[in-house]
């Protein structure tokens, strides 16, 4: 369970919020806060007021994997098998274990054939993979993406939100422009001028949105069909 109680940073103003295990989206407008709070659950930065918890544990305090729209920005190492292998070789595993690591979470993420390219070379999707498979090798506690699907095309970006389930990670908070996307997590949480607007499971939280740019395409569309059909 994520706690988060008289939280105060920035523009972010939530008295209390329980975000269970599994995975959950965080939409909303652009300068509602989304960023600010995956940057806090990552303990990337401190509350100025209030506190988060992490499975009882400050966010400092677990391991986090993090993902951002622009990750080829944060790369450590020049080849893709050696950014893979960072996590666990900073954690001093064995060639062993880091050989197989690598190669099942690179089938995973589906980059197998990126292992020997340079980091530079690689597109803006191709980065994304990359970080995302650098991101869950070490099984962290948390998953952090924000926005990460930006430069992935849609079949890929639900491919891997299938992968994700099987990746082993209990917490996965992912914020996301793409409201297909985003109705398929477990639960929704959205945010507007730094407060929380609306939280539940997609069903619930969408049900308030319909007539309005929120609700998911892949709904209408199948409604319309629906209704035409009738």
């Amino acid at each position: 369970m994520i706690c988060i109680h008289e939280l105060r940073h920035g523009i972010l103003d939530i008295p209390s919020l329980l975000i269970p295990e599994g995975r959950s989206a965080v939409i909303g407008p652009n300068g509602s806060g989304k960023t600010t709070l995956l940057r806090l659950l990552a303990g990337m930065e401190e509350p100025v007021q209030g506190r988060i918890t992490i499975g009882g544990k400050d966010p400092a305090e677990v391991t986090v994997g993090w993902v951002h729209e622009f990750p080829g920005r944060n790369t450590l190492f020049s080849r893709v098998s050696e950014e893979l292998a960072s996590p666990l070789r900073f954690r001093h595993c064995t060639c062993e274990e880091i050989a197989q690591r690598v190669k099942e979470v690179s089938a995973l993420a589906g980059i197998t054939p990126l292992l020997d390219r340079e980091m530079g070379a690689l597109s803006g999707g191709e980065q994304v993979l990359t970080a995302l498979a650098t991101a869950i090798l070490s099984t962290p506690d948390i998953l952090v993406l924000d926005e990460w699907d930006s430069h992935l095309d849609a079949h890929t970006a639900s491919m891997l939100q299938e992968h994700l389930g099987r990746a082993g990670v209990s917490r996965i908070v992912q914020c996301t422009q793409n409201m297909d996307l985003a109705s398929s997590a477990d639960a929704v949480l959205f945010l507007s001028d730094g407060r929380v607007k609306a939280f539940g499971n997609p069903r619930e939280v969408f049900s308030g949105y319909r007539d309005s740019c929120w609700y998911p395409p892949s709904w209408r569309l199948k409604e319309w069909n629906s209704y035409l059909m009738t």
